[in-house]
């Protein structure tokens, strides 16, 4: 039986209701009565806390332990007598005599007498002393001695006090000291052990649920409202459920090993972010993934405090990352931003030196390493969202690669082209604000489809006739719509990414070759034209970077043809090429605004103008 297929905006909105899911199971159990957050030496920053009920202190590990220390080092462990031919001689083994002086034993009990360490020998010892081998005949009763060490340990209480009632436990803005934190574990205690019922404990996994869904609710809302393409990816949104579910689960994992969450590198959110979506949505997206943890971390204004700043830090300092010591810059710039924020927060809040926990420090300087690693997620999420980052980018419009290489060797007319379109499109990028690194790439690469057959096109033809001026137009025209097609097939060989063939099927959308169509046209005057014949498949640009390649592709192949370099004629080239493809509609489908058109061909006169200025011509010496 064939399932039915879910939609797939069900499916995106379903990926966030399953992450919430996960992250509410994630959640360490022990936040689930006891709401209060402290530390030792900060603050009180609740009400004034009272008992609502009786209950025991209890006493610490530390002092658990030494009073079991204390009530053990007077326990005499019990030996057998093993009857032996030789004198009477206390002989135990050499196992034995060295367990006794670790644990701190000074007696032991034989036959209900208490024998005295110093007065055992081992057979080493006994020989030394008497001159012949004497056998062991002291063996532990580890039985015996079991059972009377647990009948001793179970005499110590592990309670020390009590607090009763309407008793005051500690008052609003007092700083947490020694005894109040025992007095403040010992009510988590009371209320994790014997004050949870299961309609408690459901209430509060519920509420947890509630927050953690309206969180991601604002993100959600906030993608709807100024992202709406991104919540229309399921890879875009998978991509943000990812990440949020690695930082969490990481930080619930530190919690329940009672580990400083400030170990976890949560600027991975927003640098992540940054590099393959934008500012705006990698801030709002680590406020999201930092209020989730908010639930669950100890001190939650403070955590909250500084992973806002280092978001803040990390998206400011990694505006456009194209190397890969930029990173390590910011993971710089992210443990100096978080040091100075817990410093400043916690004299703020204590107004005492003493407050400062230097391990915490420790823990930034170990996440900022972890930061850096950073680096193989972006090479991995690239990988798995066939998303594109700036340093593939600068990879890719290095001139060296192998398949720039073949396309410089075969079509080297189309080379020279492809480096002056990239030139114009990257500066008209700039100045609309588009992705400039992004069209440079594209434009070195839109034209490779001319490497299989070269000469058909006139930048690499030398001189002679023009092979596609023998043939008739209509299969003129389909030879060099072919280049289209034939970019695609070798840049998916090349593996190339996405993003970058996009540039390839789009760079002439489903304009005309006007050559061959005028020129068939004017050949057969009668006849009605099928314009589909000399029209490219498309589909046509989407994107601002699109619309600037087909534009600079155009305008730079027709400054070619122009008989004079003048202002005026270049002017009149430039908007005359704009206003045709804008009238056949090959911007229908992109963002660009009418200011970013005009903005486009300023550039593009301004750029054309300047690489076809005259240069005066240099004198020759008189003989």
């Amino acid at each position: 039986m064939k399932l039915p297929k879910i939609p797939a905006s069900i499916f995106r909105i379903g990926a966030f209701v399953v992450l919430a899911a996960v992250i509410v199971l994630l959640f360490p159990d022990y936040h689930n009565s006891f709401r209060y957050h402290y530390e030792i030496g900060k603050p009180w920053g609740y009400p004034t806390l009272t008992a609502d009920f009786d209950f025991p202190i209890y006493k610490t590990d530390a002092q658990l332990q030494e009073e079991q220390a204390k009530m053990l080092s007077t326990l005499a462990p019990y030996f057998k007598y093993v009857p032996q031919v030789q004198r009477e001689v206390n002989v135990i083994s050499l196992e034995h005599m060295e367990w006794l002086k670790a644990e701190g034993y000074s007696r032991i009990t034989v036959r209900q007498q208490k024998i005295p360490v110093s007065e055992l020998y081992t057979p080493k010892t006994a020989y030394d002393k008497y001159r012949y081998e004497i056998a062991i005949n002291l063996v532990l009763d580890t039985a015996r001695t079991t059972e009377l060490r647990e009948k001793m340990l179970a005499t110590i209480s592990p309670t020390q006090d009590m607090v009763q009632k309407g008793e005051k436990i500690i008052a609003e803005g007092d700083l947490v000291t020694e005894s109040a934190y025992q007095r403040l574990q010992s009510l988590r205690r009371a209320y994790e052990n014997e004050n949870i019922t299961n309609r408690q404990r459901a209430l509060s996994i519920l509420g947890q649920t509630m927050l953690v869904l309206l969180f991601l609710c604002l993100f959600v809302i906030y993608l709807y409202v100024f992202r709406i393409q991104y919540l229309q990816s399921t890879s875009t949104v998978l991509f943000f459920c990812l990440q949020m579910f690695i930082v969490i689960a990481l930080a619930c994992l530190v919690l329940r090993f009672n580990i400083s969450v400030y170990l976890i590198p949560f600027a991975w959110v927003p640098i992540l972010t940054r590099v393959f979506l934008d500012s705006r949505t990698a801030l709002f997206l680590h406020f999201t993934t930092i209020l989730i943890t908010s639930i669950v971390v100890p001190a939650p204004v403070e955590f909250f405090f500084i992973q806002i700043v280092v978001g803040m830090v990390a998206v400011s300092s990694l505006s456009d990352m194209t190397r890969r010591a930029q990173l390590i810059q910011t993971a710089g710039w992210i443990f100096l931003t978080q040091v100075l924020a817990y410093t400043a927060i916690t004299f703020a809040q204590t107004g005492v030196f003493s407050s400062i926990n230097p391990w915490t420090y420790l823990y930034f300087f170990l996440s900022a390493l972890l930061t850096v690693g950073c680096y193989g997620l972006i090479y991995a999420f690239e990988k798995i969202f066939r998303f594109i980052s700036s340093i593939t980018l600068v990879e890719l419009t290095d001139i060296n690669s192998d398949l720039l290489h073949t396309l410089a060797e075969r079509a080297p007319g189309t080379f020279q082209h492809s480096m002056q379109v990239s030139n114009l499109a990257a500066e008209a990028a700039k100045t609309i604000g588009a992705n400039a690194l992004l069209v440079r790439t594209g434009a070195l690469y839109h034209d490779i489809g001319k490497m299989t057959d070269p000469f058909y096109y006139t930048e690499n033809q030398s001189g002679g006739e023009n092979p596609l001026l023998e043939m008739d137009p209509r299969d003129a025209a389909q030879v060099v719509i072919a280049h289209v097609a034939e970019g695609e097939k070798i840049a998916r060989r090349n593996h190339l990414p996405e993003v970058v063939i996009n540039f390839i099927t789009t760079h002439h959308g489903t304009s005309l070759v006007r050559y061959f169509y005028n020129t068939y046209c004017n050949a057969h005057p009668q006849e009605k034209v099928d314009e589909n014949m000399f029209r490219y498949p498309g589909a046509k640009p989407t994107t601002k970077e699109g619309a600037i390649l087909m534009m600079a592709d155009a305008i730079e192949a027709r400054s070619r043809s122009l008989g004079e370099f003048t202002e005026e004629a270049i002017t009149q080239m430039v908007d005359e090429m704009i206003d045709a493809q804008i009238a056949d509609g090959q911007f229908s489908e992109t963002p660009l605004s009418f200011k970013d058109v005009e903005d486009i061909r300023r550039v593009f006169k301004t750029r054309i103008i300047s690489m076809n200025h005259h240069r005066i011509s240099y004198p020759t010496l008189n003989k």
